[in-house]
């Protein structure tokens, strides 16, 4: 946040300046919305003799233990989730080229292994961070989330764009088939269901 910006908020405030009035001043200036909100949302908003400033978020080593174990559980997860479906499109559509037995079989069991482990460890930290932001909304705003949660939009952002990428690839190429129009339906349903979850997340803190 910019210092300058958040001080003549606050004396603007201080004076009782209305916040339509400061935040059209602020645009006649030439300050973005996302700069003005920003500096405007810095101070809670309560009839008071002097500027109240909101709590600002406080991670403990124990919440970033937390948010780093639920993505790196999500990534595995949907890793895997994708794997076992990329297995049974081999199985039941499969390559002449590819030895089918040794991906159903060991393939297939290890994915599955790994989901029982991991998507358990995944939807309890996600337990445990959304209870925690219910108790406590302020959490919403914390950086460690925000950049792991901006970290994984850019991640399906980059799969989506190969995975739309390859199926216009394979079409024009003229090698189009029904395991690849499949394989290809599974990525952009992981990627864009992710993607969309956090981004209406993003939003949302940004409304509170």
């Amino acid at each position: 946040m910019n210092a300058d910006l958040k001080e003549f908020v606050r004396r603007a405030l201080d004076r009782k300046a209305g916040r339509d009035e400061i935040e059209q001043t602020l645009r006649a200036a030439g300050w973005t919305r996302p700069h003005i909100a920003t500096a405007m949302n810095a101070f809670a908003d309560v009839d008071f003799v002097t500027p109240v400033p909101k709590p600002k978020p406080f991670l403990s080593a124990r919440e970033v233990f937390i948010y780093l174990v639920m993505f790196i559980a999500l990534y595995k997860t949907v890793y895997d989730i994708g794997s076992v479906g990329f297995d049974y499109v081999t199985h039941f559509f499969p390559d002449p080229a590819v030895d089918r037995s040794f991906i159903f079989s060991d393939g297939l069991r290890w994915s599955i292994s790994s989901l029982i482990v991991v998507s358990p460890v995944f939807f309890y930290t996600f337990h445990l961070v959304n209870k925690s932001i219910a108790a406590d909304p302020v959490r919403r705003d914390s950086r460690t989330r925000k950049a792991l949660t901006y970290l994984t939009l850019l991640i399906a952002t980059i799969t989506l764009i190969c995975d739309v990428s390859y199926l216009i690839y394979s079409g024009l190429g003229g090698e189009m088939s029904i395991r690849i129009a499949l394989k290809t339906l599974i990525v952009a349903i992981l990627a864009g269901g992710n993607f969309f979850y956090f981004l209406s997340e993003m939003r949302q803190g940004e409304r509170v």
